[in-house]
């Protein structure tokens, strides 16, 4: 195979070239060594140009050599035969053989530099009149600006994949929006961070004392400190991390907050003990309007409802061949009384058997019920206990990708009386938010979840926050049902929520609950290697593709969800067609997760799906997710991992028939019982820990979870 990482040639043609993403395959003419073809990000190449290539030669195994390219330059041919066949090659509507041949012929080796600097001589060239003077015109300026902008963005480090995404951003204007402010590109384009836009900028000649780099500083710390989970920062903590992003003194930025918050793009707030509160202004707004409408419904009078409780308790006690306990009976009647309730209690307490008397009870009453949850598959359990439909918060409340808005708000509100939200401990404060604005003026809300588990992948801790406001009506559970209490899962998460140590069985008891100890980190991976691909399928029959989950505490490290995604995959799915960022590969039949919300594809932060189809030629993958395939470039890869293994965090609102947690002092400081209790309370038929009695001890006694700093309790309060 040849080992050039530079080759020159023109370009005979151009197979194919997607415009989303700006990958290409064309076929090049090389001095001496014939056709070849070249793949890679090369939008704006045209038929005829002559281009400088840098990459690597390639053998794939369907197309066989291919150059692959990582960067190129655009070379303008020096010869007359050069520039019209150039010319000639359709890359300019309105020029052909004939047109080129014209210009040539009276422009001479002068003709391209005439169309880019003096076109207004194009009509001296006969045949070439205004119409198509005009034409020519526009056409060049536009594979100009194409080019212009890939070579620009190329020559300040910017990877052909990252420029082509930028481009579809800003299209002609990319050049100007990243001498004027590269920083903007952090917010705007994602798979561009802080230190990347920050690495431009200095390439581009912009100080490190810059304003619009000192105002990046402070936004990105802000954006960080959502991602943690927090609405807000204290004024000092915001300045200590910027200032450590950006190498400056912390008081150096209180006059950029203070901007900032002048401009409105921050929103100061005064703390309780003194201080301000800096929020970014779309947090601030969700969760002022949260409180505004969470307080409107608690504390407003219900609309009557014809209801005899007791009558209604023993209808659906007949109906559905049960007794309710006292508490589930109180609940049920608080819920056909108050406008606003959060419904909450852990594993075994019977919240699915309450949500289902609730719903059965308002249906035979003729009220319209809307039921939601923040996830497809919590979506589906929840229709599934009821018998009713029920869709995820985002599609009930209609998102519109054209608008990225919801249809739903204050002007045009859910046409239901009653609307039930499952699986609540997993709202962030926008959602939650969306959904309260949602609520129409005579309607209900009520809110069902568990708050003593894991909060939001987003920013706040919204179920906590309106529970410990003390403003809303709250309904716990607290009764564990004898059929629960059969399970060792129901009694383990139980257990571990109220500080003590699970009920350990080695393996080979019966149950469904057991613990591998293993101490040092390697034999704990090769022990859920072993479980996951060979001891569950033949002992239980579970599908380690579909029916085993591995939840670790971590991204990193040798327990880490990557590395164990890595070792399961190798295991799991080895072979076929794959597509690769690095060192990650994405294969046909991959279980992968969404790492973000795409608002233009509908897909959230945490759904998981299955990879369905791979389109080498057109650079797309297909994942299914449930019933629906969804499209994606490969330039848009980075929003998917693998999800053999996903933390802890991410499994939120899911239940899987087998849970595997590896647990070690290696995660010392993410060992937290809520972390904990999460874990087990995912799993339905079997849960295994995998790991060292001291981290399990260490988790169970850590009730410190790290704080989140919001103001939602206090604004409800009033």
């Amino acid at each position: 195979m040849r080992d050039e990482t530079t080759i020159e040639g023109v370009v005979e043609r151009v197979v194919y070239s997607n415009e989303e993403n700006g990958w290409s395959v064309v076929r090049l003419s090389l001095p001496q060594r014939g056709e070849a073809t070249a793949v890679g990000h090369l939008l704006g190449v045209q038929p005829g140009e002559s281009v400088r290539l840098e990459g690597r030669w390639v053998r794939d195994p369907t197309y066989g050599e291919q150059f692959r390219a990582e960067s190129y330059l655009t070379v303008e041919p020096a010869t007359l035969a050069g520039i019209e066949r150039y010319l000639a090659s359709g890359l300019i509507p309105g020029i052909g053989d004939k047109h080129a041949a014209a210009l040539v012929r009276h422009f001479g080796l002068d003709a391209l530099e005439v169309i880019d600097r003096q076109p207004e001589r194009l009509t001296e060239v006969p045949g070439i009149g205004k119409v198509r003077s005009r034409r020519i015109r526009e056409a060049w300026g536009e594979q100009r600006a194409v080019r212009d902008v890939m070579i620009f963005l190329q020559g300040h480090g910017v990877s052909p994949r990252l420029a082509a995404k930028i481009f579809k951003v800003y299209g002609r204007d990319a050049v100007r929006v990243v001498k004027e402010n590269p920083y903007r590109l952090a917010q705007e384009v994602y798979g561009i961070g802080f230190q990347t836009a920050d690495r431009i900028a200095r390439d581009v000649g912009l100080p490190a004392d810059d304003p619009q780099r000192l105002a990046a500083g402070v936004i990105y710390a802000l954006r960080r400190a959502a991602d943690d989970g927090h609405t807000y920062l204290p004024e000092e903590e915001l300045l200590e991390r910027a200032g450590e992003v950006l190498g400056v003194a912390p008081q150096a930025l209180e006059p950029v907050v203070a901007h900032l918050a002048a401009a409105g793009e921050l929103i100061l707030r005064p703390l309780p003990g003194g201080g301000k509160a800096v929020f970014s202004t779309p947090l601030e707004r969700a969760e002022a309007s949260l409180a505004e409408n969470l307080r409107r419904l608690a504390l407003s009078p219900p609309p009557p409802l014809r209801i005899d409780v007791e009558r209604a308790l023993a209808w659906y006690q007949r109906r559905a061949g049960i007794d309710l306990a006292a508490e589930q009976r109180r609940a049920i009647a608080r819920a056909l009384s108050e406008r606003l309730l959060v419904i909450t209690g852990g594993p075994g307490t019977g919240k699915t058997t309450l949500v289902r008397g609730i719903v059965a009870i308002l249906v035979k009453k003729g009220l319209k019920v809307a039921l939601a949850a923040p996830t497809g598959r919590a979506a589906k359990r929840l229709a599934e206990a009821t018998g009713h439909a029920a869709r995820t918060v985002h599609r009930l409340l209609e998102w519109n990708p054209h608008d990225r808005a919801f249809a739903r708000g204050p002007d045009h509100p859910l046409a239901a009386d009653v609307v039930v939200v499952d699986e609540a401990s997993m709202l962030d404060v926008q959602l939650a938010a969306s959904i309260a604005r949602a609520i129409p003026e005579r309607g209900r809300l009520v809110l069902v979840g568990d708050v003593d588990q894991l909060p939001s992948v987003g920013a706040g801790r919204v179920l906590a926050d309106v529970i410990d406001s003390g403003v809303v009506p709250v309904a716990r559970l607290t009764e564990i049902f004898r059929q629960a209490q059969q399970s060792l899962i129901v009694q383990n998460a139980h257990r571990v929520r109220a500080g003590d140590m699970p009920i350990l069985r080695p393996p080979g008891d019966e149950g469904d609950f057991f613990f591998f100890r293993r101490e040092e980190p390697e034999r704990i991976v090769a022990t859920v290697l072993e479980l996951v691909t060979r001891r569950l399928p033949r002992r239980f029959g579970f599908d380690p593709q579909a029916d085993v989950q591995v939840l670790t505490p971590m991204q990193r490290g040798l327990l880490g969800a990557a590395n164990l995604n890595a070792e399961l995959q190798a295991r799991l799915n080895p072979g076929g067609r794959a597509v690769g960022r690095g060192r990650r590969q994405l294969r046909l039949g991959d279980r992968v997760m969404q790492v973000r919300n795409n608002y233009d594809l509908e897909v959230w932060n945490g759904d998981v799906g299955r990879v369905a189809g791979l389109d080498a030629e057109n650079e797309t993958l297909s994942v299914a997710f449930d019933e629906r395939l969804v499209r994606y470039d490969f330039a848009n890869l980075d929003e998917l991992v693998l999800a053999y293994a996903i933390s802890i965090h991410k499994s939120q609102g899911s239940e899987y028939p087998c849970v595997v947690i590896p647990l070690h002092t290696q995660h010392y400081v993410l060992l937290e019982r809520n972390l904990l209790y999460t874990a087990i309370t995912r799993g339905k038929r079997l849960v295994i820990v995998v790991g060292s009695r001291r981290a399990l001890a260490l988790a169970v006694k850590n009730a410190t979870s790290r704080q989140r700093y919001t103001l939602l309790a206090q604004r409800l309060r009033g």
